[in-house]
């Protein structure tokens, strides 16, 4: 196999359960990917959700730091239009210096809420105009300790200064995020299991591919995968996204009806909701591992990232074993092909 494999857990609160359950089988996770070989492990920020319990990427990535011993663990992602670069910047030298080498800082551009939360986020604090390019290159002379001399801030350190900085990843799904990546030559991250268009995939990557060349380019995708494809099929059936386009232009992609007509409501701009299905692939491990290995060689990809849209816990973590790099998945694979399955 010539990609890595590695993992998003949004911490998920299944019916029935609750946000300390959802953590604790986070961290139960987290270490199941370790112990099968996966790359990486990352955990998301969802605002104001009765739905993941991962608000705080950066808290929860100090508890699973300490949980693990090898595996590398990351945010996917901080969503930066909310924050100070510099405050970002000194959290992970802080995760960076508890941990050497095993940090990575995924950044993301979307609200990673509804409009309500981001202004809760930005309440009461100063912001100096500066968009999401801007805060994201003085990020990034942060974490590389090269501050530019002409710059207003010239001479701040973002302490303490690691002996390994952490990771720095883009996460987006567009061209334009794409771009942005290639310019500033860090890994990207794109999300297919977010935006579920093929096309807006091949031109992403075509993109960063011509932009910066020798970068690492990941793909973040819904995979399901069980003993049989039936049981698979069952497992990712009825999953949907909803896409809310503004009066203003902007698009918005959410994962329920519910979300989708409170942030329409929320921006008190005139909306329409588009439902679509969500791109999931849904099959033995046999069958799931070809569709990655054919993204692989489509689209030049250096590692996945594997999202899981299963509402069953067991099921769940069984998915992702069998899909594993090193899991003992032998005794469970048989020869049943099918198609990518898309609920």
């Amino acid at each position: 196999m010539s990609y890595q494999l590695g993992l998003l857990d949004q911490s998920p609160i299944l019916e029935g359960s609750s946000a300390v359950d959802a953590l604790q089988q986070t961290v139960r996770l987290a270490q199941k990917a370790e112990e099968w070989g996966y790359s990486r492990f990352w955990v998301s920020e969802h605002h104001h959700s009765e739905q993941v319990a991962g608000s705080s990427p950066e808290v929860l990535m100090s508890y699973l730091l300490a949980r693990t011993k090898s595996i590398r663990i990351g945010s996917g992602g901080v969503m930066l239009q909310h924050y100070s670069p510099f405050k970002v910047a000194e959290n992970f030298h802080v995760l960076s210096t508890l941990a050497p080498g095993r940090v990575d800082l995924g950044i993301g551009k979307a609200p990673g809420g509804l409009p309500l939360s981001t202004k809760a986020l930005q309440f009461g604090t100063v912001n100096d105009g500066q968009d999401f390019e801007e805060r994201f290159l003085f990020l990034k002379k942060l974490i590389e300790n090269s501050v530019d001399e002409d710059h207003p801030l010239a001479g701040i350190e973002a302490t303490p200064i690691p002996p390994e900085k952490p990771n720095l990843f883009l996460l987006g799904a567009s061209p334009r995020s794409a771009q942005l990546a290639a310019d500033l030559q860090v890994p990207f991250v794109f999300a297919l299991f977010i935006n579920g268009d093929v096309k807006v995939l091949e031109e992403s990557a075509h993109v960063y591919r011509n932009g910066y060349p020798d970068g690492r380019f990941l793909l973040s995708l819904a995979a399901v995968a069980a003993d049989s494809q039936k049981e698979a099929e069952e497992l990712a059936k009825d999953q949907k996204m909803y896409k809310v386009h503004l009066q203003s232009g902007r698009i918005v992609t959410v994962s329920t009806l519910e979300q989708a007509h409170a942030f329409g409501k929320q921006t008190e701009q005139s909306y329409e909701v588009e439902e679509q299905a969500s791109y999931i692939i849904a099959g033995t491990s046999v069958y799931v591992k070809k569709v990655l290995n054919k993204f692989h060689a489509s689209y030049q990809v250096d590692e996945f990232i594997l999202h899981s849209p299963v509402q069953k816990v067991e099921e769940r973590i069984r998915s992702f074993q069998l899909l594993s790099p090193n899991g003992s998945n032998d005794d469970y694979l048989t020869e049943e092909e099918g198609e990518t399955y898309v609920s």
